[in-house]
């Protein structure tokens, strides 16, 4: 630990195995105590410091590291638990749970951050879309198949320039959540209390380097999709529909492969204070031999999120589409209940609950995986656990780096 997090180069050192068999304290630790008794001297929770250069480690042997941790046998030894999780490696039970845990422990801060921003996001693109975006046009029943099928198209690109505003609204408040929630989630692996305010304070002078990271990333992805589905449309044929199927197939894996190569990126920018280049970096040196690991939790993660979302559009779409008939008419309730893109007001509202629920869990639970995977990362291959029980104040971790 340092006071000046960053000093020490993120490439300095290679990071694989280099938190294997690094001594652990000699004798585990309770974390059976209360939570938040970590030491007025230490840095903050967020200011984690990337690995001092020039310390490594032998190989791992079983389980996670044998004698000095506990168990050889692959069974999760004794550990500290100053916060949310055990500071060892963490399965992905253990990484769920934390996020969940982390939303219980600090929910007013968690609440606060997440109903605000989703509220102020959801009156925005309401507005948006009730004043100042167009109506979409029916299409005529009686319409050729030329005709319908030009309405159809002229539709689909309507529709896309209308989402725009939708989705830089939707992508500016996702930033603030996620930078808000980072600095919650560091600190409840420390057991430590955090307000709005703090944790504001703390977030908002990272917020430009991790709105670059955002864009950067959007479109490394966005130029990875244009090359491969390009040369097909260049063709325009049918020959050239079938190699923007294949190209955008190919556009569509690289574009994963991407995403979860970065996905730790934005932990490194705000825990870190890297810039947005060195963040990336520090990403993929992390992913790093953990590729599909990384994956399967994300895609883990987007399954149970995916999931809350739709189990509460269920809950709430029916007794607000019986709201939205008796406020706005068969007309509007039909509308909502079939999805319909009808722009009236009692459609707008009722739909604009729904999002703002939805945010309030997605946000949290993803934001927590994710800073919880980079945790886990770094304790596997840094020891990051050493210096989180230092921050703590545990007894027994106060040993020289």
């Amino acid at each position: 630990m340092n006071d000046t997090p960053g000093r020490a180069s993120p490439g300095s050192a290679p990071s694989e195995g280099r938190g294997a068999d690094v001594p652990r304290p000699s004798e585990p630790v309770d974390g059976s105590g209360p939570a938040g008794n970590g030491s007025a001297t230490q840095p903050p929770a967020e200011q984690w410091s990337p690995p001092p250069p020039g310390r490594t480690a032998g190989p791992q042997g079983p389980g996670w590291g044998g004698g000095p941790y506990g168990p050889v046998w692959g069974q999760p030894p004794a550990a500290a638990k100053p916060g949310v999780i055990p500071l060892r490696p963490l399965g992905v039970g253990e990484i769920l749970d934390g996020a969940v845990s982390t939303m219980r422990a600090h929910w007013r801060t968690v609440l606060g951050i997440t109903l605000t921003v989703s509220v102020l996001a959801q009156i925005a693109t309401t507005a948006i879309e009730r004043f100042l975006l167009p109506k979409p046009e029916p299409i005529d029943p009686n319409a050729t198949a030329a005709e319908a099928v030009r309405r159809i198209t002229d539709s689909a690109q309507s529709a896309a320039y209308t989402s725009l505003p939708s989705l830089v609204i939707t992508m500016i408040a996702t930033l603030i959540c996620t930078a808000v929630l980072t600095v919650v989630v560091s600190r409840s692996v420390l057991g430590r209390p955090v307000t709005l305010s703090e944790a504001w304070a703390e977030a908002r002078s990272r917020l430009p380097r991790l709105l670059g990271l955002t864009l950067l990333v959007a479109l490394l992805g966005s130029a990875v999709m244009a090359v491969g589905v390009f040369p097909g449309a260049l063709i325009g044929d049918v020959a050239g529909a079938g190699l923007v199927l294949l190209g955008g197939a190919a556009g569509l894996a690289a574009l994963i492969w991407l995403w979860v190569r970065f996905s730790l990126a934005a932990p490194a920018l705000m825990l870190e204070r890297q810039s947005v280049i060195a963040s990336m970096r520090r990403s993929a040196k992390l992913v790093k031999g953990a590729w599909w690991r990384t994956f399967g939790i994300l895609a883990l993660t987007m399954l149970l999120t995916l999931v809350a979302a739709l189990v509460v559009a269920l809950l709430i779409s029916i007794p607000l589409g019986i709201i939205a008939v008796a406020s706005g008419g068969t007309e509007v309730g039909s509308a909502f209940m079939s999805g319909s893109t009808n722009l009236d007001w009692p459609f707008l509202i009722v739909s604009g609950i729904a999002d703002v629920i939805i945010s309030m869990i997605t946000y949290p639970l993803t934001a927590g995986v994710t800073v919880l995977l980079y945790v886990d990362q770094r304790i596997r291959r840094e020891a990051l656990d050493l210096e989180l029980g230092r921050a703590a104040g545990l007894p027994g971790y106060d040993t020289g780096s």
